[in-house]
């Protein structure tokens, strides 16, 4: 399996941040924030694969660009960026040594818990 990073929605997400389209949730929140199969197939039949895909920091070239697994490392909910999402792919990209993604998730974190900081000053 050959996952790397997916740059443009790297690029996606720091913006997002930039504008502070942010849940900044707990850790162990993601299992009850991620979107649900049924609202990922609604928002593929409405906004495409491209869309979907800009919504993930991971791609599997071994998977076929109009299929779900190819896009791996989920980090909001087609509104905004979760910090627990962040924090489960930056998790997991270190576990399975998706150096390139770990140091774009481990990015994100900082400039979510920078918000956190600000917003608690």
């Amino acid at each position: 399996m050959a996952v790397r990073l997916n740059p443009r929605a790297y690029e996606f997400a720091q913006r997002l941040v930039a504008d502070r389209r942010v849940v900044l949730d707990e850790r162990d929140d993601w299992s009850e924030h991620q979107p649900t199969t049924q609202e990922e197939n609604a928002f593929i039949e409405e906004h495409g694969w491209a869309e979907y895909a800009r919504w993930h920091l991971g791609i599997d070239d071994d998977a076929d660009e109009d299929r779900k697994a190819r896009y791996k490392f989920p980090y909001g909910d087609f509104k905004a960026v979760h910090r627990c999402a962040v924090l489960a792919a930056e998790s997991r990209a270190g576990q399975r040594k998706y150096f390139d993604i770990e140091r774009a998730v481990a990015h994100l974190h900082g400039m979510l818990d920078e918000l956190l900081r600000v917003g608690a000053s």
